[in-house]
């Protein structure tokens, strides 16, 4: 059968159809996409110029936040403007495209989260392999699997959509292009597909959660054996770590971890995962963490003084 494509564009419901609840979003959401951008470059410059780039935790932090911000701007921006247009419409190709973003940069993110916290896994039961184990090159090459990962995940799933036809409806009732918002307007049958699309993302999310349950569990029952010091020191560098993995995989393993289905709660918990989370993230890390705030104090002495 013969592909046949009539929709040359999409439409977007937006998190509301209430003008003055939009207008509270607007000024919400600028805020909140402000705060990410300006915590995460605070967290990457701080890491390069407070001399934390050679350590392997702070290394993937700097880029935990470039993808942070990079994850954000995909559809925070977008998502911003639709909230005061009366037209919210996204062409065809630019779905396509912020489909491939947002999965590109959310599994990198994924990747990226599972490497650190068997970083904190190394440090604490293995510390004196320690750099040895995580010594710059292979941190390069853990950095560049990310990368490749999530070009990869992406790749499918975009593949997987641009064969289908799409002869309308093109409403889709979401604030960005994703997997399955998308596959509702698809005038074949789509289950193939969703079932390929969900076994792609929910491999990585499950399989990234499992490694990472294990990794903490891990480190936990090693805990046991270190003194009270060292045990609060661990569990305080562990704890943003932990935190992060919680409000990043919850809302994630609820949107992709099922059937093609969609409900009218997918928009808010979008939201947690594509805005809250990169926000919260330099807060979290700065919070809890003595060496980040150290270096934040050297920093605003040194440009102060």
């Amino acid at each position: 059968m013969e592909k046949v494509n009539n929709v040359t564009e999409f439409v977007f419901c937006g998190i509301s159809q209430n003008p003055e609840v939009e207008e509270i979003c607007f000024v919400v959401f600028s805020f909140f996409y402000t705060v990410i951008l300006l915590g995460n470059l605070l967290i990457m410059l701080i890491v390069r110029k407070g001399n934390l780039f050679k350590s392997p935790m702070y290394f993937f932090l700097n880029y935990l936040s470039f993808v942070d911000i990079c994850y954000s701007s995909v559809t925070a921006p977008k998502m911003i403007v639709d909230l005061l247009a009366k037209s919210k419409t996204i062409s065809y190709e630019g779905c396509m495209l912020q489909l491939f973003a947002v999965h590109f940069f959310g599994c990198t993110e994924i990747f990226i989260l599972t490497i650190m916290a068997y970083d904190r896994y190394v440090a604490i039961c293995k510390p004196l392999h320690y750099m040895t184990i995580m010594d710059q090159e292979k941190c390069n090459k853990m950095l560049l699997g990310t990368w490749v990962g999530g070009f990869l995940h992406s790749s499918i799933q975009v593949a997987l959509i641009v064969q289908l036809p799409f002869c309308g409806p093109n409403e889709i009732d979401h604030y960005f292009c994703d997997v399955h918002p998308v596959l509702k307007l698809a005038c074949s049958d789509t289950y193939v597909v969703g079932v390929v699309m969900t076994a792609n993302s929910g491999t990585i999310a499950l399989g990234s959660f499992v490694i990472l349950l294990i990794s903490y569990a891990v480190i936990l029952v090693s805990l046991r054996k270190k003194s009270t010091e060292g045990r609060l020191k661990a569990l305080s560098t562990c704890g943003s770590h932990i935190a992060v993995v919680i409000i990043f995989f919850g809302p994630c393993t609820f949107m992709y971890m099922r059937p093609d289905t969609t409900f009218s709660e997918d928009k808010m918990v979008a939201v947690f995962y594509t805005i809250i989370t990169p926000m919260l993230n330099p807060l979290i890390y700065t919070m809890r963490n003595a060496e980040v705030k150290n270096a934040m104090k050297k920093l605003w002495s040194r440009k102060v003084f």
